[in-house]
């Protein structure tokens, strides 16, 4: 097998730890593409190819991963993971972990880790890499790597959010909620929030910034009220999908260019959470992206034709 067919069928799972670590799809699929410069110059590797790309692909995302942290902390606003449509790596086995990991949330909470524990994590509890191959990918000790893991599963756990377990209720719920945004139906949206349901946005200073959010169901049924009809008579587009995993969809004006994504958590047959991201740098990788600030405009107009 040439070594270009050997990283072609790991690539799918070096961009999904990449993307773990990252919580950036550019930056994942930047640092896959340098993983392959750097195995297409290298010696072959002694051992398995897999380990030793997944050790290249890990440490140029530790690298990237320590320079973004300064930026995201002058982040305008919210920050969010760019969405992620669908995960190219799929594994039977683990495909609970996969996909809980890739969650909104999950990745949110990674952000409180640092990035070595981040990547140890990521390696152990969602790919299930061997201690041996965390600390050749980390440059730790074994000892050292477990350390990390335990504080970093001790993180993860104390945090961790919660998702409705059945997967299938909770696609009938996501599909009433945006059913009843389409119809513009109030009621019917408000019966499927949770008292305490917040919604927030990332627009990164780039895009319309919905305030630092809106908490409570009273606030959010507001917001939602105001916005879908003047959305509606602009000719916006709403397309459920999955987004990070999760029940959400993809917000296009009259000319099918994106707007935003929502990503929506579910527990207890009520939505939790929205959230939202408009930042057009973190939408380019899924399409043309629309000028937020035209369609706001567009609703704003649209909005004082009305009354």
């Amino acid at each position: 097998m040439t070594r270009a067919k050997e990283f072609q069928d790991l690539r799918p799972l070096l961009f999904s730890i990449a993307y773990r670590i990252l919580g950036s799809v550019s930056e994942a699929e930047d640092a896959v593409q340098e993983t392959w410069l750097r195995y297409e110059t290298s010696q072959a590797p002694t051992a398995s190819v897999k380990a030793y790309l997944a050790t290249v692909v890990t440490r140029i995302a530790i690298n990237v991963l320590n320079s973004a942290r300064v930026r995201r902390e002058e982040y305008v606003g919210p920050w969010f993971p760019e969405p992620l449509l669908t995960d190219p790596y799929q594994d039977p086995e683990r495909a609970a972990e996969l996909t809980d990991s890739m969650s909104m949330a999950a990745l949110l909470l990674l952000e409180r880790l640092t990035p070595l524990e981040r990547a140890v994590f990521v390696l152990r509890e969602v790919f299930d890499f061997g201690y041996q191959e965390i600390a050749t990918a980390v440059g730790r000790s074994e000892a050292a790597c477990r350390q990390l893991a335990a504080r970093a599963r001790r993180h993860m756990t104390e945090g961790r959010p919660r998702f409705e377990a059945d997967r299938r209720a909770c696609a009938r719920l996501a599909a009433r909620f945006f059913d009843a945004f389409t119809e513009g139906d109030v009621d019917g949206l408000r019966e499927l929030l949770a008292a305490d349901v917040q919604l927030v946005a990332d627009s990164g200073g780039k895009a319309p910034q919905w305030a630092t959010g809106f908490f409570g169901a009273d606030q959010v049924i507001l917001v939602l009220a105001a916005f879908i009809p003047p959305f509606v008579r602009i000719g916006g587009l709403m397309e459920p999908c999955q987004v990070n995993g999760q029940p959400g969809a993809i917000f296009r004006d009259r000319n099918a260019k994106i707007v935003n994504t929502w990503a929506i958590d579910i527990l207890d047959g009520r939505i939790q959470a929205i959230h939202t991201v408009s930042n057009p740098e973190k939408l380019g990788h899924m399409g043309p992206v629309a000028d937020a600030w035209t369609v706001l405009r567009e609703m704003e107009v649209a909005m004082r034709s009305a009354t």
